[in-house]
């Protein structure tokens, strides 16, 4: 005779059994393409720790799933309610179909019992961090928050498309099974992994207009996307939305600024929020600041990647990478655009800065450019005759605070010799 939990268990099995494959989620964590993956293999392949089933059978990460187990410990020791984690995994078993084609490849080599113990596994290992780092959780002697560089390592594996779970697996946990008066200053999971990740965007602090943007990143499928969230315009404009199709090619920063362009930072603005504004002496480009650091290139990539599988009709990151990519070809572009601080960074020169950005397109495809408006604008200015002279004359002249004094003194010297010889022949004459 069967017990009240083999029952339960064959339910749970009889239902996901009738799921029809047509309601099942979308693929949302892909493997890497293979001509992003072989430019650079490892800003795709995680460090320390493997999350879900694509990495999980590294032997180099083996290390970690210690850590996890202790981890999941410590979670289930906090626990008043035990049963609750009890439902969670009876969750987890009936949406294991669910789960699995969320990603690319369905992992038939594991078997469903595999499967949801590595996902929950990773799912509370994720959750205990996250409550770790926020300090709602005691964590002493814990290396993976006392560790600036471990913790920086698993932020970074966190991010990788590859190295992802569902999001809306965490928010179940979170919802059903966290205490909420241990993290009552997050009514949200996303918030919560919002903070976690708050380091690895282009801004250090949100302001008032962005937080009221959280909805916006409720649509997150992943960590990943995320992150990709957080780089977009508040507001995507019509130029955006109605991305063209036709090549558009731009010139480079030094070319530009050659004919007029002045390139000005500015803060508290979306990353991919680049405008140019001609006025009546001046024709500023304005680009939100870029701060390049050793996880920038790791970050970017796998955005570039995510979008060339899943949003290729929606190729934002793509298109601004692009874009910087055309404005820095030399290394006296990355030094331009550093001496006016559109971007920082703590490589160990501009030329790294140049290398860094070009590798980024190396077979990135895209279709569209949300920036074709921006650069038919600057492409109009720099195709005039008259901003390419008056741009030459700055250029040559008034260059430098040095160049101009020289140029200003060497100008009213010749006024003077001018007035000098007026003076001269007007006496004999």
């Amino acid at each position: 005779m069967e017990s009240a939990d083999e029952y339960h268990i064959q339910q749970i099995i009889n239902i996901t059994e009738n799921v029809d494959p047509a309601l099942w989620p979308q693929c949302c964590i892909y493997n890497v393409p293979a001509s992003l993956f072989k430019v650079k293999e490892e800003a795709y392949t995680p460090l320390v720790i493997s999350i879900g089933p694509i990495h999980h059978n590294n032997k180099k990460l083996k290390e970690m799933q210690e850590q996890k187990q202790r981890y999941f410990h410590f979670f289930w020791e906090r626990l008043f309610r035990k049963h609750d984690l009890i439902s969670y995994k009876a969750f987890l078993e009936q949406e294991e179909q669910n789960i699995r084609h969320c990603y690319q490849k369905k992992f038939p080599d594991i078997s469903k019992q595999q499967f949801v113990h590595m996902i929950m596994l990773d799912a509370v290992f994720i959750m205990e961090l996250f409550l770790r780092e926020a300090k709602k959780w005691d964590h002493k002697d814990d290396p993976v928050v006392t560790q600036p560089c471990l913790g920086k390592t698993i932020q970074r594996d966190l991010l990788l498309l590859e190295n992802q779970l569902p999001i809306y697996v965490l928010e179940k946990l979170f919802d059903t099974v966290v205490p909420q008066n241990s993290v009552k200053m997050h009514t949200r999971f996303v918030t919560l992994a919002h903070q976690y990740l708050a380091s690895c965007y282009p801004y250090q602090e949100l302001s008032s207009e962005r937080k009221f943007e959280q909805k916006k990143w409720e649509k997150s499928l992943h960590f990943t996307d995320l992150v990709r969230y957080t780089y977009l315009p508040m507001k995507l404009s019509t130029q955006h939305k109605n991305s063209e199709k036709e090549c558009v090619l731009l010139r480079t920063a030094t070319k530009l600024s050659k004919v007029g362009v002045s390139f000005e930072k500015v803060h508290n603005r979306c990353l991919l929020d680049i405008k140019f504004e001609k006025k009546i002496f001046r024709a500023p480009l304005q680009i939100p600041q870029l701060k390049v650091d050793h996880t920038t290139e790791c970050v970017l990539r796998n955005l570039i990647a995510f979008e060339q599988c899943h949003y290729p009709e929606e190729p934002y990151i793509c298109n601004y990478v692009s874009v910087i990519n055309s404005l820095i070809r030399t290394k006296d572009d990355a030094e331009l655009l550093v001496e006016k601080e559109a971007i920082v960074h703590e490589l160990r020169s501009d030329e790294d800065l140049a290398t860094l950005v070009n590798s980024l397109c190396k077979n990135v495809v895209t279709n569209s450019t949300c920036y074709r408006k921006v650069m038919e604008d600057l492409n109009e200015h720099y195709n005039s005759d008259w901003n390419r002279t008056l741009g030459t004359l700055k250029w040559v002249y008034f260059k430098d605070p040095w160049r101009s004094s020289s140029t200003v003194l060497g100008i009213a010297v010749l006024i003077f010799i001018i007035f000098t010889l007026c003076r001269i022949i007007s006496d004999f004459l």
